[in-house]
């Protein structure tokens, strides 16, 4: 089964499955706070691999490609509430309180919140709101909580405010550092070029002064080299390795390997 809802749309969603799920490979475009009540979510970038739990509280930071995997606890259910704290909202945060950041966000993207008693109150609270998410007063009165988490948030940790009212757009970073980093994300090129501060047609002309080819046909070769390499050096199986390094299926990964090395993925394995 899975089941979710919008408690307050496009702002704080709630989420119950009773079976492990692989979310498609995507752009956080805004900060996320994940409250995890069963379940853990395994969250994975190109820098680290994040494993919450029942009761954690993680925020994560826009602007970010990822992998996550929804895995249900012992008791058969995952259930986490996400509320989107967007530009919009945070902006007129900062108005309102005379928030002014004059630096870049330079920590850690991704952080597990310390709970107080406030936190775990406030966590506390949140749970009728996913559990009668139609009611009137659920919408209406949601909104005040996304205000609450993040007057929360800032009590515990001052210092978020640079995390949270850094408003600056990407800027224009080393292309070859950042796509080996990322290659394995089956991401359209559009987003690929924001996170690199380009507009598309910028991103494709320098990426072809880069590596010579074009992005597609590079982030083809670049996912087969890899699963060439892990196939060979890890003993790994095709079907452990595609959808990580970024192929819709595992049909369409055998036919690429076939046609890039001359051999099916599983009789290289075994050579």
């Amino acid at each position: 089964m899975k089941y979710s809802t919008e408690i307050v749309p496009g702002r704080m969603v709630y989420s119950l499955n009773t079976e492990k799920e692989r979310i498609r490979d995507g752009l956080i475009p805004e900060s996320l706070l994940v409250l995890q009540i069963s379940g853990q979510l395994m969250f994975e970038t190109s820098g680290e691999k994040i494993l919450t739990q029942a009761g954690d509280m993680l925020l994560i930071r826009k602007n970010q490609l990822a992998k996550a995997t929804k895995i249900p606890g012992e008791d058969g259910a995952y259930q986490t509430i996400l509320i989107l704290l967007n530009g919009d909202t945070l902006r007129k945060y900062a108005l309102e309180h005379q928030v002014e950041i004059t630096q870049k966000y330079k920590g850690p993207p991704n952080i597990f919140i310390p709970q107080n008693e406030f936190l775990k109150g406030f966590f506390k609270s949140i749970i009728p709101y996913a559990n009668n998410p139609k009611a009137a007063a659920a919408r209406r009165l949601g909104r005040l909580k996304i205000r609450e988490a993040v007057e929360l948030l800032l009590d515990i940790l001052p210092d978020l405010k640079y995390f949270l009212f850094d408003f600056s757009e990407p800027y224009k970073i080393d292309l070859e550092s950042f796509m080996f980093q990322h290659f394995q994300f089956n991401v359209p090129l559009e987003k690929f070029a924001r996170l690199t501060g380009r507009s598309i047609s910028s991103f494709k002309r320098d990426f072809h002064k880069a590596f010579g080819v074009p992005p597609r046909q590079w982030l083809q070769e670049r996912r087969l080299e890899e699963a060439r390499r892990q196939l060979e050096q890890q003993g790994k199986k095709p079907s452990e390795i595609y959808v990580n390094l970024g192929f819709e299926s595992l049909h369409h990964f055998s036919n690429a390997f076939k046609r890039r090395f001359g051999a099916s993925p599983t009789r290289y394995n075994r050579v």
